[in-house]
Formats: C-alpha cells, sequence, structure tokens
C-alpha cells in the first residue's frame, strides 16, 4: 500500500518545457511507439522540439509575396533571398538566429540535435535538396522562427512532380509552428488544385491558421470588397467549417501605396496582424502544452484501432482476406470505439487516410490492448497537464514583457507614427493648448441652457443631456467617471466640455481610455489629477 502511494507522488518539473518533455517520453512515447503512431500520423518528438523558438510558416501561391512578407517584418535580407513575380522560391527556407550571416543545407540541418528539423530525415533526398536554414543576427528572429515555403503553382505548372510529398511536409511543419499564414495575392484571387489540397492537409491546425490579403493596395475599395468576399467564400468552400478564419488585409511590404483610400484600414489590419505575432513567445509554451493534448487524444484513439484489428485478426488461416475486410469495414469500427469508449468522432484520424495506410501493414506483429499504457496516457492528461498548465501561468507572469522586437515592429509601437497616435482620445496628445477648448465654447452653450448653480450642473441635469448621444448607459457612466475630475458629484463648465468631448471620441467609433489622459485634464484640475 506504501508503495503504490509513493508512486503517485506527482513529479516536479524545473519549468514547462522540461515538464512536457519528460511526460512525453515516459508516459505518451510508449503509447504511440506500441501502437505504430509513427508510421500512421507523425515521427516522435525530439528534445528540440520543447525547446525552440516560436514558429511562423508562410504558405501560399507563388508570388503572393511571402518573401518579400519576411523581408518587411525583419527589414533586411536573408541569406538565400530570391524574390519575383515568376516561382522564385522553389525551396523552403527555415529563417533563424544566428550571430552570422549564412546558409545551412538541408543534409546537414537534420543531424544538427539542437535544431527541431532532425525527422524531417524520413522525406529523403528529393526534399533535403530543396531545404534549407538562413541564418542572420536580426533582432526580430531572437524571438522567433519564420518558414518560407516555395511558391504553390497553379494551372499546368502544378502537374510538375515535386519529387516528394508536398502536402505531407506542410503537415509536418504544421504540427510544430505556432502561426501559420496562408497569403493570397488581391489581384490574382485563384485557388489552385494543389493550394486547396494543401489547405485541407492543415485542417486539423486551424487554430493556428491566419489569412493575408496581400497586395490589397493595388485595387480599389469596391474590387477590394469583392475580392474579399470571394476569398471567404472559398475557403469557406475549401475548409469546410462554419468558424471564418481570421483575414489580414493589407499590403505587407515598405513601398508607397499604390491606391491609398484604404490607407486607415490597412494600418489597423497590420497593427491588429504584429499584436498576434507579437503574443507568440508569450503563449508558445502553452501551445505546446496544447499541441501535446491534441497528439494524446489522437495517440489514444490509434491504441484501440490498433488493438481492435489485432483482436479481430484470426489466428492461423484467411489472415489476408480478414485483413481486407477490416480495412473496408473500418468505418464500422470507428464507430464501434466510438461508442465503447466515449470519443469524440473529430478524434479519429480521417478514414481513407487510414485505410490507404493500413494497406502495408501486417496486422499480425500489431499489439493488443494494454490498459497500463492508456492509464498512463489518462493520468497524464487528467492530472500532470493540469500541473503544467498552472505552471504556464505562472511562467507567463514572471515573463511579461515577452514580445516579438525589432524590425517592422519597431515603427508602429511608438512616436507620431504609432497606431492611433493623434486620433480619438489621444488627439491633442502633443498641443500645448487644451484640445477640448477648440469646441468649449459650443459646449458652453449648452451648459448655460442646464442652470448651473455655483457654476457647476448636476448629475441629473448632465444626464438628461448626455442621453441625447443614445451611447448606452454603460458607456455613458464611465464618460461620467471621467470628466468628473475632481470626484465631487457635479460637472463644472470644463468638465462638462471634457465629457461631450469624450462622448464625440465614442460616437466617431474610437475607445475610452481605462483613465484620462494627462492632456485631456481640464487645465483648472491639473493639480488635482496629479495628486491622485
Amino acid at each position: 500500500m506504501f508503495r503504490k502511494t509513493l508512486k503517485k507522488d506527482p513529479e516536479l518539473f524545473q519549468n514547462v518545457s522540461e515538464g512536457l518533455r519528460k511526460l512525453y517520453r515516459t508516459k505518451l512515447f510508449p503509447l504511440e511507439d506500441t501502437y505504430r503512431f509513427h508510421d500512421f500520423h507523425s515521427p516522435a518528438l525530439e528534445d528540440a522540439d520543447f525547446d525552440n523558438k516560436p514558429m511562423v510558416l508562410l504558405v501560399g501561391q507563388y508570388s503572393t509575396g511571402k518573401t518579400t512578407f519576411i523581408r518587411h517584418l525583419m527589414e533586411q535580407d536573408f541569406p538565400g533571398m530570391r524574390i519575383g513575380p515568376e516561382p522564385t522560391t522553389d525551396s523552403f527556407i527555415a529563417v533563424m538566429h544566428g550571430e552570422q550571416d549564412g546558409v545551412i543545407p538541408g543534409n546537414a540541418l537534420v543531424v544538427d540535435p539542437k535544431k527541431p528539423f532532425r525527422k524531417l530525415n524520413a522525406f529523403g533526398n528529393a526534399f533535403l535538396n530543396r531545404f534549407m536554414c538562413a541564418q542572420m543576427p536580426n533582432p526580430v528572429l531572437e524571438s522567433i522562427s519564420i518558414i518560407d515555403t516555395p511558391g504553390i503553382l497553379s494551372g499546368e505548372k502544378q502537374r510538375i512532380s515535386r519529387g516528394y510529398d508536398f502536402a505531407a511536409v506542410l503537415e509536418w511543419f504544421a504540427e510544430r509552428v505556432d502561426r501559420i499564414i496562408l497569403l493570397f495575392d488581391a489581384h490574382k484571387l485563384d485557388i489552385s488544385d494543389e493550394f486547396s489540397e494543401v489547405i485541407r492537409a492543415l485542417k486539423n491546425h486551424e487554430d493556428k491558421m491566419r489569412v493575408v490579403l496581400n497586395k490589397a493596395d493595388q485595387i480599389s475599395t469596391q474590387q477590394l470588397m469583392r475580392v474579399y468576399g470571394a476569398l471567404m467564400w472559398s475557403l469557406g468552400k475549401i475548409i469546410n467549417t462554419p468558424e471564418v478564419v481570421r483575414v489580414y488585409i493589407g499590403s505587407f511590404w515598405a513601398q508607397p501605396l499604390l491606391v491609398p483610400d484604404n490607407r486607415k484600414l490597412f494600418e489597423a489590419e497590420e497593427q491588429d496582424l504584429f499584436l498576434d505575432i507579437q503574443s507568440l513567445p508569450r503563449n508558445a509554451a502553452l501551445r505546446k502544452l496544447n499541441d501535446l493534448i491534441k497528439r494524446a487524444r489522437l495517440a489514444k484513439v490509434q491504441a484501440y484501432i490498433i488493438s481492435s484489428l489485432k483482436k479481430e485478426m484470426p489466428s492461423v488461416f484467411g489472415k489476408d482476406s480478414k485483413k481486407k475486410e477490416l480495412i473496408a469495414n473500418l468505418g464500422e469500427i470507428y464507430q464501434k470505439i466510438e461508442k465503447e469508449h466515449q470519443i469524440s468522432p473529430g478524434d479519429f484520424p480521417k478514414l481513407e487516410k487510414m485505410q490507404e495506410l493500413l494497406n502495408g501493414q501486417d496486422f499480425t506483429k500489431f499489439a493488443s490492448l494494454k490498459p497500463k499504457l492508456l492509464e498512463s496516457v489518462e493520468d497524464m492528461l487528467a492530472n500532470d497537464i493540469a500541473r503544467l498548465m498552472a505552471m504556464v501561468r505562472q511562467e507567463e507572469s514572471a515573463m511579461p514583457s515577452q514580445v516579438v522586437k525589432g524590425g517592422a515592429f519597431e515603427g508602429t509601437m511608438t512616436g507620431p507614427f504609432g497606431h492611433g497616435y493623434g486620433e480619438g482620445a489621444s488627439e491633442g496628445i502633443d498641443e500645448l493648448e487644451w484640445v477640448v477648448g477648440r469646441d468649449k465654447p459650443t459646449y458652453d452653450e449648452i451648459f448655460y441652457t442646464l442652470s448651473p448653480i455655483n457654476g457647476k450642473v448636476s448629475g441629473n441635469a448632465a444626464k438628461k443631456e448626455m442621453l441625447k448621444s443614445k451611447l448606452p448607459n454603460t458607456v455613458l457612466g464611465k464618460i461620467w467617471k471621467l470628466a468628473d475630475v475632481d470626484k465631487d458629484g457635479y460637472l463644472d463648465d470644463e468638465e462638462f466640455a471634457l465629457a461631450n468631448h469624450l462622448i464625440k471620441v465614442k460616437l466617431e467609433g474610437h475607445e475610452l481610455p481605462a483613465s484620462l489622459p494627462e492632456h485631456l485634464v481640464p487645465p483648472s484640475k491639473r493639480g488635482i489629477a496629479l495628486q491622485e
């Protein structure tokens, strides 16, 4: 009894990466290995998979601006970079941080234990000759790595074989990256068969997927609306889910806008995309945890499928015919497992792909069900993962400043070209005069019709006037709190003007500040605001 209690004591981990690595090696890997998970789904994970920086995978048809997008983010050329209207990038290029500029060829890259690419060896020489790592000292690459991919071909060109399974390579990367960015060209929006196949191969990773509609400055607003609608319709058909993938519209390069009408939209979209990419280092541990849970669920299903097939096999005669019968009836086996073990249909691998892979397997060598292996994974999901989740939060709070820095990310952070600078509540931030003073004469006229007493209007009188804006009470309540600077429950002429200014800010579609910015504090109240 005493020994059993000792065994159940929770294991202590130094950090999340170490915890994930140990759990994988001791609890999940034995299950994967026993039931041939690596032959059917994905190669075993290596130590580098748990320690590597967040990775961003760029996918798109040729000439959609993938390589230019990377150059735009880093504001620097990278070794091996080629840009042109024809299919120029014919290789997978992992753009990573290094002390000196240089290129590591694919065959050398897959034997480096510090890089997370060793299992790509399985795709053979045809792929490895088209794979390399570009290293360079760039501040953006200190936080993330970027994978540039060959342009996906359209029309006749796609029939030329690449010599390796392009969709399978992309799926391998998709499992390990933190963000997948699909790039589309706004003025040639044809989605080729190969691109459709690629998007379907990435279907299990929709949570990582973002879409960029690039070169949107080359068409008018009306055309852009049509193109955006056509893109959403096409993606809906390919991905075949009711949830909409987030689409960022813009022109992601450092050149003047050809049609500048939508400049504000492009700036807001670029800012949103940059914030999404900047958050990756902070959420990297959580992503790895999430991916391990997904992998564990699939490994459990794999164990049930393989053991069910083993159980059905005859011990002596008729093995081949029984194998064919089992493969043909795999859908029924799925349903049986689903009911018996209460597994969601979404956790099962694709039926056609599984049937194809089973054809080349010897069913007699499959392992029967080993409850201890499954219990170990169940314990990992029920207990160990919960403890690691708490550690993720602790690590995040200990390192709140983990964001991508440098390159294009610096230009939009501060100064007059920062996103939203001088707009909404920030209007007048760098002016000497109080910005509310411009419209104060108009607000004063309304103020004096409310019969102020001792130079102030009551909350009730101000409320009647503020309600004319038709803004909800929750918003007007916040405006009141911001405008009543001295917190006396009344508004003087300056505070009343400030309240109206904030109403105007909100009606123009901007957000209200959490606290009153210094430049909006009424001149007569600046001492009070500073004391608070």
